[in-house]
């Protein structure tokens, strides 16, 4: 053994995936990368400190549980109401594409049929928290098509745990046919057991227990922590899975009100279990066996990376989609998850897949995880390069974005404004005050449907979907005000004001621009672009704040020298 102590060894490793971690944010890679890289290089054919198999995968075990729980915590039936049958329809729908295409690939690359089973099904399931974070990161979360990809998102989420529930119920392929019958009965009724235990907790029980925990935020840390992991174990007494009763136990504290909190809390410690199942996944991945699996994995990551959008691309095209929400809402599927490589790792725990079935999933994530995080960076760039061959993916016109379409030619327009938050929001109300005609344009439905509500003219659209703005009245447009800010990093090429001013400027727009940043220094990019005025919120709030003080306090100071009473006021 090379340390004398499991306690050295787990510091070397911890400091060591934080260094590889660093190196991959610089080249904005996901943690997942960084940590199978990371577990590679510290396994047996590198470095070979990695020897804590049973203390790495207990870690390991426990990070699985928290990361069900939050699963189960966090999940939002309501937002695939909102996001109607798409969701549904394109989350099933992909995942059967997937897994039956998929399935085929591998009879055709002479794997078992049971083998082929695994490798497809974990082939369906897609990162939520890896497109979470950079459809945030890219401020996309609230568009039409974050929202769409968050909905079939969950619907993943909830097909790939009722799997894994099932095959570590019944372990799939073993034991006789009166063995399997009697089986499913005591299944089924240890789940119902266990179903009226958790609708009991949440009817009665957990609203009041947070409640009384919510003045400790330690302890309701330590309560949850212990509450998803002895579920988990109950669960896997009772002959479940650990994943079912970490999830459950999620489930039960959803429907409180603590549920936000709750996530936020674990969301880093989550994350940090977790590292030790990926450091783990990559110190057993055997790099001898990659040169007979290196043209099965490119050949299924190609398919994962092209096969799985073209498939959401159709549906949402038949739906009545445009082209532009179905391919980038497509390329959040662009890549397995954390979920397939836990699913493929549960198969090699059953014995129904081998060590070698569990490298190629791995190097399958590790490919197009890494390929579409930049797919998804550079949406912008990879649209306008691919647009003019996915007009076959627009089957019908796109409804379900012409929502409130003003009648251009019966509505005089004097200004557009691009982005309806809190910003756009007063300064379109602002000028409609002035007596300006305003037609308003957001990429949130709920936002549009809001504004249109209250009689304003509004339409759902988006500022870098080129064709999608020449539809615009903007012959009559004084004036186009876009105040969407840049990323807090700065101004990039893919920035949705820069695209529109090229696209006003391509269809001979004439009339003024006007620009909005957050930091002074991003003013001249904007101006050299061709922007008629940049307007800077908090320096012009602070500024507008600053002269509000001022006269308050020569207002006061005036009073004074009258020989009035003091009391000048900061209302403006």
């Amino acid at each position: 053994m090379l340390f004398e102590s499991v306690f050295y060894e787990l510091s070397v490793l911890l400091i060591f995936a934080a260094g590889v971690a660093f190196v991959g944010t610089l080249l904005r890679q996901p943690l997942i990368v960084s940590f199978i890289a990371a577990g590679i290089i510290a396994g047996p054919s590198f470095l070979d400190i990695a020897h804590s198999t049973e203390h790495l995968e207990l870690l390991a075990e426990l990070g699985i549980s928290l990361l069900l729980f939050v699963v189960g915590l966090k999940l939002d039936l309501h937002l695939i109401r909102t996001t109607g049958t798409v969701a549904l329809l394109t989350g099933l729908g992909q995942v059967l594409f997937t897994s039956v295409v998929g399935y085929l690939i591998c009879l055709a690359l002479g794997m078992s049929p049971l083998v082929s089973v695994y490798v497809a099904i974990a082939l369906t399931f897609s990162s939520t928290i890896i497109i979470v974070k950079l459809l945030s990161d890219k401020g996309e979360i609230d568009s039409l098509h974050g929202r769409v990809a968050l909905g079939f998102l969950i619907v993943q989420d909830i097909v790939v745990v009722l799997v894994m529930i099932v095959l570590s119920a019944l372990g799939v392929g073993s034991g006789s046919s009166d063995g399997l019958a009697m089986q499913l009965l005591t299944v089924v009724l240890t789940g119902v057991l266990m179903l009226a235990g958790v609708a009991l907790f949440i009817r009665y029980g957990a609203e009041r227990l947070l409640e009384r925990l919510a003045g400790a935020p330690e302890l309701m840390l330590v309560f949850v922590v212990g509450f998803a992991v002895a579920t988990a174990s109950l669960s896997d007494y009772m002959g479940f899975s650990k994943e079912l009763g970490a999830f459950l136990a999620g489930v039960s504290l959803a429907s409180t009100s603590y549920r936000e909190v709750i996530g936020g809390r674990l969301a880093g410690l989550r994350d940090f279990m977790l590292l030790f199942f990926f450091l783990g996944l990559g110190a057993h991945l055997d790099l001898s066996t990659i040169g007979e699996s290196l043209g099965a994995a490119v050949l299924l990551s190609l398919f994962v990376l092209i096969g799985n959008p073209f498939i959401v691309m159709v549906i949402m095209g038949t739906m009545g989609y445009s082209k532009r929400t179905g391919f980038l809402a497509g390329l959040t599927v662009a890549q397995i998850s954390e979920f397939s490589l836990i699913f493929i790792a549960l198969g090699a725990a059953l014995g129904h897949v081998g060590a070698v079935d569990v490298g190629l999933v791995t190097l399958v994530g590790l490919i197009t995880i890494g390929l579409s995080t930049y797919m998804i960076l550079y949406s912008g760039y990879l649209y306008r390069w691919l647009e003019p061959w996915l007009g076959v993916f627009e089957f019908r016109t796109p409804y379900r974005e012409q929502m409130g379409e003003p009648e251009t030619t019966a509505t005089h327009t004097d200004v557009i404004v691009f982005g309806l938050g809190r910003f756009g929001n007063n300064v379109a109300r602002g000028l409609r005050q002035q007596g300006l005609e305003v037609l308003g344009v957001d990429f949130d439905p709920e936002v549009v449907r809001h504004w249109q509500a209250q009689s304003h003219p509004a339409v759902y659209g988006d500022a870098n979907d080129t064709s999608y703005v020449a539809l615009l009245p903007l012959q009559q447009a004084r004036w186009v005000i876009s105040t969407i800010p840049p990323h807090p990093a700065g101004i990039t090429q893919d920035d949705p004001t820069l695209t529109l001013m090229k696209t006003l400027r391509a269809h001979g727009y004439r009339g003024r621009v006007v620009a909005t940043v957050q930091r002074a220094v991003d003013v001249p990019r904007y101006k050299q672009a061709g922007a008629d005025a940049v307007l800077l919120p908090f320096a012009d709030a602070a500024h507008r704040a600053v002269e509000q003080i001022i006269r308050a306090d020569e207002e006061e100071a005036e009073e004074e020298r009258a020989g009035g009473t003091a009391g000048g006021t900061l209302a403006g």
